[in-house]
């Protein structure tokens, strides 16, 4: 006899999904703000475009490498390949039994971890912003999904991973979705090089009210993202629901402070930024903590991510949006913070329980780090080797928009006051 679906339950995670997938549009608009006018549909459409791709892959062959028969903890089997099977109410997925089983059927659980997926690769387009050939782009996402996000999944989403069964933590996505694209970015990042005229040339966002816009779709979608991981509509999910917002709104005001302090001003561009680190710090810890302690993880993050951006300019790699210094650093952040202030009952060093979840999420960490950078450095090679990462200096000047897609976002320049040629 398989699990009890339970109706509310299923209603949440689908409710969840949903807002799930309208992050993405929201961080194409996010990331879209910060970009030159030239590149702005360049960007959306990497976006946009993993909304595609990703979930096709996902239902062909990813969710079961994440979620399938379990081999050696490393990676899924083919037998959920297509979702075979995933229509029977009654199926138990691998490892989602007695405490752990699904009340929810379980293509609501696939569907649900599939817009994980889409916004997983699309991060890393923050960091490669200006300068990414759309054909490079499409076939290293195609990659980077089966080759490092499905096993990664695996470790650590499944019971049957490797990581899980150790007893690493991640509620919603700290290292499956932001570690894992933060690394992944630098590597891209590393083989793409620099755009033309970085640092020394300004490049300022070309619409703030965009990118304020996508945090507040971002922020709102988050709930879905932290508390739609319950699997349940709980109390679990009222906590995470709770944690998420309570940590944006710490991280904004610890990123604005300290910004006020080095340079003076508090810009919107660090309000929307310092929110989204604070989301990113809490994802893996929303279920596992309570009370003040998201507050603190919020600041914390806002403070240490606004930093954290500056190590670009020190060590020299242009992460044009600022990837690695609010995802992977946020991701980073928040896994190893939950080894400390996890509540008692999952193990926390400060809640008494000892240093066994803070080294467990220590592994977790490496494992993600080392993995991802090492697979999606080779893959970005490849991929550039084969038909090219990075657009020609020509295309770079021109921008992306009209060099990778015919199109522009704005004709200002062809209308006159009454928006007509010749007015």
């Amino acid at each position: 006899m398989g699990p009890t679906i339970d109706a509310g339950n299923t209603a949440w995670l689908l409710v969840s999904a949903a807002l799930v997938l309208f992050m993405t549009p929201g961080l194409a608009f996010f990331y879209g703000g910060m970009v030159r006018s030239k590149n702005v549909l360049g960007m959306l459409m990497q976006n946009v475009f993993c909304m595609g791709l990703v979930s096709v892959l996902w239902a062909a062959v990813v969710f079961s490498l994440a979620f399938g028969k379990d081999h050696g903890g490393l990676i899924g089997d083919f037998s959920f390949t297509g979702l075979k099977g995933l229509a029977d109410l009654h199926l138990a997925l691998p490892g989602y039994t007695g405490a752990l089983a699904l009340s929810v059927p379980p293509l609501a659980f696939a569907a649900y971890q599939m817009m994980f997926a889409v916004i997983t690769p699309a991060l890393i387009t923050g960091a490669t912003a200006d300068r990414m050939k759309f054909a490079g782009w499409a076939v290293f996402t195609g990659l980077w999904l089966v080759l490092v996000y499905a096993p990664v999944a695996h470790w650590v989403f499944s019971p049957t991973g490797w990581l899980f069964k150790r007893g690493a933590l991640d509620f919603a996505g700290g290292t499956v979705v932001h570690i894992n694209a933060g690394i992944a970015a630098l590597a891209c990042v590393l083989v793409l090089g620099k755009r033309r005229g970085w640092p020394g040339e300004a490049m300022p966002p070309h619409s703030l009210p965009l990118t304020l816009l996508g945090m507040g779709i971002l922020w709102f979608g988050w709930f879905g993202f932290n508390a739609g991981s319950a699997l349940a509509a709980n109390g679990v999910a009222a906590k995470a629901l709770m944690n998420t917002h309570l940590a944006a709104a710490a991280a904004m005001l610890g990123w604005l402070v300290v910004e006020k302090i080095k340079d003076g001003h508090a810009t919107t561009l660090g309000a929307a930024s310092g929110a989204v680190a604070g989301l990113v710090a809490i994802t893996p810890c929303a279920g596992f903590v309570s009370g003040m302690v998201p507050i603190v993880i919020g600041a914390i993050a806002g403070a240490v991510c606004f930093l954290a951006i500056q190590l670009k300019f020190r060590f020299g790699y242009d992460d044009s949006l600022d990837v690695v210094g609010v995802h992977l650093v946020g991701g980073i952040l928040g896994s190893l913070l939950l080894g400390l202030v996890a509540e008692k009952g999952f193990g926390g060093a400060l809640s008494g329980g000892g240093w066994k979840l803070f080294g467990n999420q220590v592994l977790a960490v490496g494992a993600t780090l080392v993995y991802s950078f090492v697979v999606s450095l080779v893959l970005a090679k490849v991929v550039d080797m084969v038909i090219g990462l990075r657009v020609s200096p020509d295309d770079e000047q021109q921008g992306l928009d009209l060099t990778q897609h015919a199109e522009t976002a704005y004709s200002f320049g062809e209308f006159g006051s009454m928006g007509r040629i010749g007015a």
